[in-house]
């Protein structure tokens, strides 16, 4: 879509091979930018994940309601 035109730009962070090799023709594509798949790649990242797990673990334990649950049907966290 974007060599032809249909698209005006796209920002890529994920490619169905990675690294993206270097003959994609997505290195070259017009309006194409390409990110090392490193958006979520943060300073505290991991205490976070830590603090979200034991939170969870014991909102399980209460029967409380989890956070950050996938809707599986959307393939995403859908809500707070």
């Amino acid at each position: 879509a974007l060599h032809a035109g249909e698209l005006a730009g796209a920002a890529l962070d994920v490619a169905r091979t990675e690294p993206l090799p270097e003959d994609s023709p997505l290195w070259d594509a017009p309006g194409a930018l390409v990110s090392p798949h490193m958006s979520g790649d943060v300073v505290g990242w991991r205490d976070e994940l830590v603090d979200l797990f034991a939170d969870n673990l014991e909102r399980f334990l209460d029967g409380s309601p989890l956070r950050n649950v996938v809707d599986k049907r959307r393939g995403y966290v859908s809500g707070p």
